[in-house]
């Protein structure tokens, strides 16, 4: 994408009611006003938060808030350009449960309260192969105590990616670590049983993925602590 494609995006982007974008300091030193308040104050209503974290151009977003009207779905992306797709097509679809936030993922515990998130959507991350114990890597055991502070106490973490690495690392992690691992396949496509929400949504890249006859690995989890 060009530079000037993505710099009319960003300034969209500021127009969009169904967008935010706080500043770091905000968050790092607490003062952002829609922590502990985001289905009230943002939402302005009181279904469940449901958050995809680097949601990329926001496909799972916007496909999960058309298919559940009952829960309230927050994508979040550093990347601003990408996730504009997902943010212009619930504005024009007139999807008022898919919004968009644009932040650092690590940030999580910090922006959201104890116990305010109902289910977190992990999709399609980078897994961070050449580093062995990456601090990018959206499933290490950092990220797992910010998703479970954030998270109700029955809340599950769903993780969908073709990286059979991540897939694997996740599951060792989580059994290592006595996590409730509630569902797991190394390729969805080819289980007859698989959750339909999963088969039925994809994004950009997984469609690629899906041509290249990529298998999509599928883990959801709770995290015990």
């Amino acid at each position: 994408m060009g530079s000037k494609n993505k710099l009319k995006r960003f300034k969209e982007n500021e127009t969009f009611e169904n967008v935010v974008q706080p500043s770091r300091e905000e968050i790092v030193n607490q003062t952002y006003p829609l922590k502990g308040k985001w289905t009230s104050e943002f939402f302005k209503n009181g279904k469940p938060l449901i958050l995809e974290l680097g949601c990329g151009k926001g496909e799972y977003t916007v496909g999960l808030a058309k298919r559940y009207p009952e829960y309230n779905f927050l994508g979040i992306d550093i990347k601003g350009a990408r996730f504009w797709r997902g943010a212009k097509t619930a504005l024009e679809e007139g999807i008022n449960n898919a919004k968009f936030l644009r932040t650092q993922i690590e940030l999580v515990d910090q922006i959201f309260a104890p116990g305010e998130v109902h289910e977190i959507w992990i999709t399609f991350p980078d897994p961070q192969i050449k580093y062995q114990r990456s601090k990018h890597r959206m499933t290490n055991p950092d990220f797992l105590k910010k998703y479970h502070q954030i998270l109700k106490p029955e809340g599950v973490v769903h993780l969908k990616t073709d990286s059979e690495y991540m897939h694997g690392y996740t599951l060792g992690l989580l059994q290592g670590s006595g996590h409730e691992i509630l569902y797991a396949h190394h390729d969805i496509y080819k289980n007859t049983e698989a959750p339909e929400e999963i088969v039925s949504i994809q994004t950009f890249y997984e469609a690629q993925y899906l041509e290249q006859g990529k298998p999509i690995t599928y883990t959801k989890f709770r995290l015990n602590y």
